[in-house]
């Protein structure tokens, strides 16, 4: 696969997509049937591959890596521990491999990287002075520590009885929707957390931990001060509003835990041999992490078009973001 089939040298020697960044048809105007039910179910689109991906890990995790109901029922370390270290493992397997893929194996060397350059190995600018080491850090120690903090939390509430759990036998369409519900909680969860992070205060004292990226590798997804974990994990409340099964809650925070990886991965797509491609276009995010006021929901609502932080990747957005900025200023 050549680079030059799918996008352009852009300023510095970095590498563009030619496609522009759009969002999903779900709420074009007029209805795109046809185009909607093409998203829904083609490849990539909304079951694939990642939230086909989370559903069939989150259902592994449930009832092969979580204790039952009844030993929950007792809040001990054993089982708590058993959770942590569950999270750890998923964590180091997710987004080392995307690491070990792209960054130490090397298979794609620059193709298709939109920062050609490689992760700072020598920047004071990070803890242990490398970037990755630095990511790894907060990734391990802050963010699976406070992912698991809620998740036993719940898990523990909902064994004892203080919240209601749907059971699919006996509602079993509403069950499955919410499946098709977390992705788009999760959509205007991050959205709303990831703008009040940018108020000047909050990014001063806990967002510039993540954005210390401006050229992020898989391991930079995660990475994040405390203070933001507690914040972007948090987005899990918003399942306490309604009943909902332990089986939604891991769903979305293996979501909200994992995903990161590979919308921070600085690649375009992964090259599986000369003819075929695995889609992972992440540019919409990589331009955030560039310009840091644009582009900060995931793709699903155009809620960047709607509050006017819209980058769609070209040279005329530069432009209008550039004209933007010189107008705020």
């Amino acid at each position: 696969m050549k680079e030059t089939n799918f996008g352009v040298e852009a300023s510095k020697g970095n590498w563009a997509p030619n496609k522009k960044i759009s969002y999903a048809p779900l709420l074009d105007w007029p209805i795109k049937p046809l185009k909607t039910i093409k998203w829904i179910f083609g490849f990539p689109g909304f079951f694939l591959p990642w939230n086909l991906f989370y559903i069939l890990l989150s259902i592994l995790v449930w009832f092969y890596l979580t204790p039952s109901i009844e030993t929950m029922r007792s809040f001990k370390f054993d089982w708590i521990i058993l959770i942590y270290l569950r999270n750890i493992f998923l964590t180091v397997m997710i987004y080392g491999s995307w690491h070990l893929w792209f960054y130490v194996w090397r298979k794609q060397e620059k193709k298709f990287k939109y920062n050609k350059n490689w992760p700072n190995k020598n920047s004071n600018n990070f803890l242990f002075k490398k970037q990755t080491y630095d990511n790894i850090f907060w990734s391990l120690a802050s963010g699976v520590t406070i992912w698991t903090i809620y998740e036993v939390i719940i898990l523990w509430q909902y064994s004892v009885g203080n919240l209601s759990i749907l059971r699919f036998n006996e509602y079993p369409y509403i069950f499955i929707l919410l499946f098709l519900i977390i992705p788009l909680i999760h959509e205007l969860g991050f959205y709303f957390t990831h703008r009040i992070l940018h108020f000047k205060f909050l990014y001063k004292v806990a967002h510039r931990i993540h954005h210390k990226n401006i050229n992020p590798g898989p391991w930079s997804g995660l990475s994040m001060h405390p203070l933001e974990h507690l914040m972007y994990f948090g987005i899990i409340l918003i399942l306490l509003l309604f009943p909902t099964h332990p089986l939604h809650t891991l769903n979305l925070l293996i979501r909200l835990g994992i995903s990161p990886a590979e919308g921070h991965s600085g690649f375009d797509r992964i090259v599986i041999n000369k003819n075929k491609s695995f889609n992972a276009s992440f540019y919409a995010h990589y331009l955030h992490h560039k310009y840091f006021e644009v582009n900060y929901a995931d793709g699903i609502f155009p809620l960047d078009k709607f509050f006017g932080t819209f980058h769609d990747g070209t040279v005329e957005g530069d432009k209008i973001f550039r004209e933007r900025r010189k107008n705020l200023n």
